[in-house]
């Protein structure tokens, strides 16, 4: 239902080390820069509204007409100096250069590719920065998907230590020698510092209560940085009766009309399609009940394919209505302030910051930049915590996560079927 990849399968990702350590396998998805992101054009098939299937060929022409769109939105970065959405700069670069118009089935194709850009960033293309758009600094060795998804990492990191399930917090009370932290049922938890790393969506809906009032150059921050939204809609079958891609999508004259899934079967050997949707549909989608979703899923497949069979079980995510998320990751707002990822990290006393939307170089998004940020808040606050009992030069600082219980020269084991 949640974070699937490990965007960058090289030693460089923090998470290599736990990866490689626990024995987990991954499956690529993609290799290095490839236009759909996370996965490659080779392994999909699209099918337009009639159920037809488009042709590969014109799926790769109009592969290599979006990318020349995008090539030209950078000259209109540097034409403009305020910036502006994605959308509003592909519309100039057409204007521009009429010879990449594209009309009828090429068209909805287009929108597919505009659709796979959203779910990228999940939100939609009148919403994506041109300023920021490709300035994600994005690590090598493509991306693999996680084939036993990332609970063995969270129980590796979890071990030995006294985590309180069902404790959502109302309040953080910051004094100068300590933190206080009320939970829902009025419990109080006094602690010397905390480490807050509550989803950006939790912090724009203002569900914590700070006392004192956090400063204006923060609640600023906290209100500049985007929060997007992706769901997924897993259905499980009895049989296959799909074609051996990686990816199944659905072509229309909107990238909001567009969709696709993604077969875990090939990853899994599991009979699984997941229907992947961001931006306003994925909010759409969380105004049905669950059965209207699967309901809704369902015939786009049977538009691909008429004789699918009925899932024997599905589920369905909630991200941006969920109250522990209101969103799934953070997202650049156009015309976002340059340091607002370095506010959003500051401390505030004896409150440090950590999450994906505060993790370095660019990694918001992604599981290794919350992980690395998480990280970096606890260095921080061990640091700081050393310093005000005046033993910073005499105590090393101890490692963040014990990496011993990971170090191996086992190679990360990733394939591709």
């Amino acid at each position: 239902m949640g974070a699937s990849w490990l965007h960058g399968v090289c030693n460089e990702n923090p998470l290599a080390p736990l990866i490689r350590g626990l024995g987990l396998t991954l499956y690529r998805t993609s290799c290095d820069n490839s236009v759909l992101y996370d996965h490659d054009l080779e392994s999909c098939m699209l099918f337009n509204i009639d159920g037809h299937q488009v042709p590969q060929q014109m799926v790769m022409e109009v592969g290599d007409t979006f990318k020349r769109i995008l090539a030209e939105t950078v000259k209109v970065r540097d034409d403009h100096p305020d910036d502006m959405p994605i959308l509003q700069a592909i519309s100039i670069v057409l204007n521009r250069h009429p010879g990449l118009r594209l009309q009828g089935l090429a068209h909805e194709v287009l929108q597919w590719y505009i659709c796979r850009m959203e779910a990228w960033f999940a939100t939609d293309a009148d919403m994506i920065s041109l300023k920021t758009w490709d300035q994600e600094h994005v690590l090598t060795g493509g991306h693999g998907l996680v084939v036993q998804g990332y609970d063995p990492v969270v129980k590796a990191l979890a071990t030995d230590l006294d985590i309180r399930l069902n404790h959502r917090v109302t309040k953080i009370s910051n004094g100068y020698n300590m933190v206080m932290v009320t939970v829902e049922d009025g419990r109080n938890f006094v602690a010397d510092a905390v480490i807050l790393t509550v989803p950006i969506g939790i912090l724009k809906a203002n569900s914590i209560e700070f006392t004192p009032k956090l400063p204006e150059w923060k609640i600023a921050a906290i209100k500049d940085i985007g929060v997007g939204n992706e769901n997924k809609v897993a259905l499980r079958f009895d049989r296959v009766f799909w074609p051996n891609v990686e990816v199944l999508g659905m072509v229309a004259p909107t990238s909001y009309a567009c969709g696709y899934f993604l077969n875990l079967h090939k990853a899994t050997g599991h009979p699984i399609l997941v229907y992947m949707a961001a931006g306003r549909f994925a909010y759409d989608l969380e105004k049905l009940s669950d059965e209207s979703a699967a309901n809704f899923v369902m015939q786009q497949l049977k538009n691909m394919f008429p004789h699918a069979s009925m899932p024997v079980q599905y589920l369905v995510s909630h991200w941006g209505t969920d109250p522990n998320s209101l969103g799934c990751y953070a997202c650049d707002l156009v015309g976002k302030p340059d340091d607002v990822y370095e506010r959003l990290r500051a401390p505030l006393g004896n409150i440090f910051f950590g999450g994906e939307a505060v993790s370095m170089d660019d990694h918001q998004g992604s599981v290794h930049g919350a992980y690395s940020a998480g990280v970096m808040a606890a260095e921080n606050c061990q640091r700081h915590l050393l310093q005000k009992q005046g033993h910073i030069q005499n105590l090393p600082l101890v490692p963040a996560v014990r990496h011993e219980m990971f170090e191996t020269t086992i190679p990360l084991q990733i394939s591709r079927m």
